[in-house]
């Protein structure tokens, strides 16, 4: 799924109260740990798409070469099933995260403290559609 001018807020119950960077020890990061180090990198280069896309192929250790010779293929196979958006990742769930797509459906990231992230909160930006994370834990 994929937003245009949409923001997301962070989980009701995200329990920290700023933008945490988060972190793996393991070899093959996990998803959210990719996701923080494109975004936060830059900041509207990457539609849902291409940031699955890019995560995928970056979690799966997918050599350069390959990805250019294979793009097509791999891209087929990654989107012949649905993936969560960006409502379930961790980083606005646990990591403090908000996030922003502009009117092309392009992501940026924008801690809980940020300026940025109590202007799209406000909903003084018309017509960018405010939605929550979703919780960590049920009700």
């Amino acid at each position: 799924m994929s937003y245009t001018d949409t923001f997301i807020r962070i989980a009701d119950d995200c329990p920290v109260d700023t933008g945490t960077i988060p972190v793996s020890d393991r070899p093959l990061p996990p998803a959210h740990v990719i996701q923080y180090h494109l975004l936060a990198g830059s900041p509207y280069r990457y539609n849902h798409e291409e940031l699955l896309y890019q995560v995928y192929v970056r979690h799966k250790a997918i050599p350069e070469e390959e990805r250019e010779s294979r793009r097509e293929e791999i891209w087929a196979a990654l989107f012949s099933k649905n993936h969560p958006c960006l409502r379930a990742s961790m980083l606005p769930k646990k990591y403090g995260w908000g996030v922003h797509y502009d009117a092309e459906g392009k992501i940026a990231l924008y801690a809980k403290e940020s300026p940025e992230y109590d202007y799209y909160t406000s909903g003084d930006e018309a017509g960018v559609k405010l939605l929550n994370a979703m919780r960590n834990q049920r009700r």
